[in-house]
């Protein structure tokens, strides 16, 4: 049993894209799996034993309790019955309450097929009277993590706050040495993760964030753990960074 499920196309997209959040949601106690649909291979430098062994290392950092690569294949990924057949599997087998999955629009067809697929295979999931593997089983909400080749000025449903996290997210995506091979790749990298993660995290007053989106309401049981933003105030390094807190009610 998992709470949440997070589903990339290719090994390193889900680090890229909410390894942080996956951070926080670990600091919580969240039980946190990690599906791979294919393994990333063929690329320039890269193996299929090198992305599963760095796919390993990246989940040791992120203390994720499963991950799990499946066997579809990279670059001709495509929203098929069989595709569908494979991931609603692993979603009866563990049952998670939410998925997390890549945002639907990007210049990346694998990425715009796993999210199609990610779809389908939630509503596969609950279906009766088939041949599947595992009861059935209908996770109760979907997110979007943003991790797309496209340059786009999107609104997010809501952004979390991984400021304490930002420095082993990077960590946990340059494990993934076949695809930043080269030091100066490596650098530009970490700068972009650096830079996007400033973007998000100043639209909430905080250092770094991530964002994510919802097709559906979102709803709250309460006001606690709403982001206020107090002020701002200057370390003694010279830097002037937000002071913000989470809202609870007098």
């Amino acid at each position: 049993m998992l709470d949440i499920l997070c589903i990339g196309a290719h090994p390193d997209d889900v680090e890229i894209g909410m390894g942080g959040t996956i951070l926080n949601f670990k600091s919580d106690s969240y039980s946190v799996g990690i599906l791979d649909i294919t393994d990333g291979e063929p690329t320039p430098v890269g193996s299929h034993e090198k992305r599963i062994d760095e796919s390993i290392r990246a989940k040791e950092l992120l203390s994720v309790n499963e991950r799990i690569t499946l066997d579809l294949p990279n670059r001709y990924l495509k929203d098929t019955p069989e595709g569908r057949i494979k991931i609603a599997e692993v979603i009866r087998n563990f049952k998670p309450r939410i998925l997390f999955v890549p945002y639907w629009i990007d210049a990346h067809p694998d990425h715009v097929e796993a999210s199609v697929l990610s779809d389908a295979a939630r509503f596969t999931a609950k279906l009766t009277r088939t041949e599947m593997k595992g009861d059935p089983f209908y996770p109760q909400k979907v997110f979007y993590y943003f991790c797309t080749h496209l340059k786009m000025q999107i609104k997010p449903s809501f952004i979390v706050d991984i400021s304490p996290y930002m420095d082993k997210k990077i960590e946990t995506v340059l494990s993934y040495k076949s695809q930043f091979h080269e030091q100066r790749r490596e650098e530009r990298v970490k700068q972009r993760l650096m830079d996007m993660g400033r973007h998000w995290g100043m639209l909430i007053g905080r250092e770094y964030g991530e964002p994510f989106f919802c097709k559906e309401e979102i709803g709250l049981e309460s006001i606690r753990g709403v982001i206020i933003d107090e002020g701002r105030e200057t370390r003694d390094d010279g830097r002037i960074v937000s002071r913000p807190s989470s809202f609870v009610p007098r």
